[in-house]
């Protein structure tokens, strides 16, 4: 394993998008976030079935520092529930890779 994960989550606005994305890669807990536009989301919620648009956050960090990445998305997120789900990654270009892990503290 490469000691990288991504981290995925979504968000109702842009400007949640962009304030969350911001904060995770100034505060040094993720190396990038893309925001990716146009998604549309159908899920169940409290009894009923909902479709909203929303924004896909695809953010890379090193994997040791998910507890404190998952703290700070929760604090800035405006759900009640917010999506949070974390993919192990397996590999990739070894330098984009090594940057993941330079960029993290």
């Amino acid at each position: 394993m490469s000691g990288v994960v991504v981290v995925l989550s979504t968000v109702g606005r842009a400007e949640d998008a962009d304030r969350i994305a911001r904060a995770l890669v100034e505060e040094r807990l993720a190396a990038c976030v893309n925001v990716v536009r146009g998604l549309v989301s159908v899920y169940r919620w409290k009894d009923a079935v909902e479709r909203e648009e929303e924004l896909l956050l695809v953010i890379k960090t090193r994997a040791e520092r998910v507890g404190d990445l998952e703290a700070r998305l929760l604090a800035l997120h405006p759900y009640e529930l917010p999506e949070l789900l974390v993919v192990p990654v397996a590999g990739g270009h070894a330098k984009y890779v090594d940057w993941i892990r330079g960029s993290v503290r």
